[in-house]
C-alpha cells in the first residue's frame, strides 16, 4: 500500500509539474537536430527528485550529503533546462555534487586517486547520460533496465536502502506513462536525464564499494559503448562534442531508419537489463574469468555497434 500511495502521490506531482511548465512556457521546441516534431514539454524527469525527495523525508534523512548533491544537480540542470547556463557554471555545480556524493559513500578515507577516479567516472557517465536521452522512452526503458537489476542484486546484498532505488523506479514508471508513447507528454530534459544518471551512480558506487567488485559496472556498458564509440568518431571528424548532434545508433535507427522509437528505447533497455543478468552470474567467478568475460563483452559490443551502425548509414544515410 506504501508504494501505491508513492506511485499516487508522484502522479499527482507531475500532473502538477505539467501546469507549472505550461504555465510558464518550459517547452522543447523541435529543429534540424532534434528526433521529435512537435512542441514537448521539457523537464518531466523533474518527478525522479520528487521520488528521492519522497525517500528522503520518509528515511528521516538517510544520506544526507548526497541528497544535498542530488538537490544541487537537479536545481543547476532545471534552470539549464529554462536558461542555457554557461558550461562552467554546470561543472562547478557538478563537481561539487560529486564530492557530496564521494563523502557519502567515505571515498574519502581511502587513497586520493578513488577520488580522481569517481569524479571522472561519475561527470562522464552523467554527461553521457544526458547526451543520450533523445528520443521517447529511452531514459525510461534504460533506467528501469540498471534500476532494476540493482534491486536484485541489492535484495541478496543490502548496499543501499531499498527504498530509494524502489521510489525511484515508481518515478521513472510515472514518467513512462508520459513519455513512452509515439507523441509524448513531455520530454526528461536535463533535469530529469542528470537526476537519474546520479541516483543510479550513487547506488552503483555503493555496490561498487560493498562488494569490491568493478564487474557491475557493465551495468551501464550499452550507453557507455554508444557513449564512447559516437564521441570517438565524431573527434575523428572534427566535431565539436559538445554541440546537439544526431549520430548516436539509436538515433539513426529511429530517424533515418524509421524503426519505431519506442521498439528502439525498449531494445536498449532490455539489453542492457539481459547483459546484468549475465553480470550478476558472472560476478560469483575468479577474478580471470570476470575478466575475460568484461572483454569479450565490450569487444563483441562494439562490433555489433560499429558494424550495425555502419550498415544503417550506408542503407539509409548515404542513400
Amino acid at each position: 500500500m506504501t508504494y501505491f500511495f508513492i506511485l499516487l502521490s508522484l502522479f499527482i506531482l507531475e500532473i502538477a509539474y505539467f501546469k507549472f511548465a505550461d504555465h510558464f512556457n518550459i517547452i522543447d521546441k523541435p529543429n534540424e537536430r532534434s528526433s521529435h516534431t512537435t512542441i514537448t514539454l521539457r523537464g518531466g524527469g523533474i518527478i525522479f527528485y520528487f521520488a528521492a525527495l519522497i525517500f528522503f523525508v520518509l528515511s528521516k534523512g538517510q544520506y544526507p550529503w548526497f541528497f544535498l548533491g542530488l538537490t544541487s544537480m537537479a536545481l543547476i540542470s532545471f534552470l539549464d533546462d529554462i536558461y542555457t547556463l554557461s558550461n562552467k557554471i554546470r561543472l562547478l555545480v557538478h563537481f561539487s555534487s560529486v564530492l557530496l556524493m564521494a563523502y557519502q559513500l567515505q571515498i574519502f578515507s581511502m587513497p586520493w586517486y578513488y577520488l580522481v577516479i569517481t569524479f571522472v567516472v561519475v561527470v562522464g557517465v552523467i554527461n553521457a547520460y544526458n547526451f543520450m536521452d533523445g528520443i521517447n522512452g529511452i531514459t525510461a526503458c534504460y533506467s528501469l533496465a540498471v534500476g532494476g537489476l540493482m534491486m536484485i542484486v541489492n535484495y541478496k546484498l543490502h548496499f543501499i536502502a531499498q527504498d530509494l532505488l524502489a521510489y525511484s523506479l515508481l518515478g521513472l514508471l510515472v514518467f513512462a506513462f508520459f513519455n513512452f508513447r509515439t507523441r509524448a507528454k513531455c520530454f526528461a530534459g536535463d533535469v530529469g536525464a542528470v537526476t537519474i544518471a546520479f541516483i543510479l551512480l550513487f547506488a552503483l558506487g555503493a555496490l561498487i564499494i560493498k562488494t569490491g567488485n568493478l564487474i557491475y559496472i557493465l551495468f551501464l556498458s550499452v550507453y557507455g559503448v554508444d557513449a564512447v564509440w559516437t564521441i570517438a568518431q565524431r573527434l575523428y571528424r572534427r566535431e565539436n562534442i559538445f554541440e546537439a548532434h544526431r549520430s548516436h545508433l539509436y538515433q539513426y535507427l529511429g530517424n533515418e531508419a524509421k524503426v519505431n522509437k519506442l521498439v528502439v528505447s525498449f531494445l536498449y533497455g532490455l539489453t542492457q537489463f539481459l547483459i546484468g543478468w549475465l553480470v550478476i552470474g558472472i560476478s560469483h567467478e575468479v577474478y580471470t574469468t570476470q575478466l575475460i568475460f568484461a572483454c569479450a563483452l565490450i569487444l563483441g559490443l562494439s562490433i555489433v555497434y560499429l558494424v550495425l551502425k555502419e550498415l544503417v548509414i550506408r542503407r539509409f544515410v548515404l542513400k
